[in-house]
């Protein structure tokens, strides 16, 4: 499936066939997707929680208002960021770059984050927006449906998944088999409300 098709056809899936596995080489081929989303400085700040345990499923189920997609879907995947990714040995982002790219690239992150508590969680949220958009697409172009959740417990999940202090859960994304489709699309806003040119009218 090409790109603009994925788009398009993408859904939010709530129902998945909980007797369906994942073959280990899609998984391994949506994880390899993932780690080509986009970072900003290369920081690489998001983290996967892949739940595989029934029991950890079952804990998250629940904390998720009970919502079957949580345990039924063939992978379960909640998707977090470490907020302070830009202080840790920033130079390894960078490792591989040529010498006068790394020497002027890893001494502006520190500054463009350090005191900044608001930008640092505000780029852990991109971050994972971006890789949760590249997952959610790779899915679809193979065959497979997905759907990202915000209607859960953060403080719970948290617990349940042993977070660290200094990272934050962006959301849990569910990928599998539908036995259901989606809803119709509910409707679009008028596009001269979503695109503006130049700026707002004041």
């Amino acid at each position: 499936m090409d790109t603009i098709t994925a788009i398009h056809e993408r859904r939010a899936v709530k129902h998945y066939d909980p007797a369906f596995k994942m073959p280990a080489e899609d998984e391994a081929k949506l994880l390899k997707a993932f780690r080509q989303s986009p970072t900003s400085f290369n920081i690489q700040n998001w983290r996967v929680v892949n739940v595989k345990d029934p029991s950890i499923r079952l804990q998250i189920q629940e904390a998720a208002w009970g919502q079957e997609q949580v345990t039924k879907a063939s992978l379960l995947l909640v998707l977090c960021a470490d907020i302070k990714a830009w202080e840790k040995n920033p130079a390894r982002y960078w490792e591989n770059a040529p010498e006068e790219v790394k020497n002027y690239l890893v001494p502006m992150i520190k500054p463009f984050y350090e005191n900044q508590d608001q930008k640092q969680r505000d780029e852990a949220m991109r971050s994972v927006g971006i890789g949760a958009q590249t997952l959610m697409l790779a899915a679809k172009a193979m065959g497979y449906d997905s759907c990202p959740m915000i209607g859960f417990d953060p403080d719970a999940v948290a617990k349940i998944i042993n977070l660290p202090d200094d990272h934050a859960i962006g959301m849990l994304l569910t990928i599998g088999k539908a036995t259901k489709p989606a809803f119709s699309k509910p409707g679009h806003i008028n596009d001269n409300e979503v695109f503006l040119t130049d700026k707002f009218a004041g």
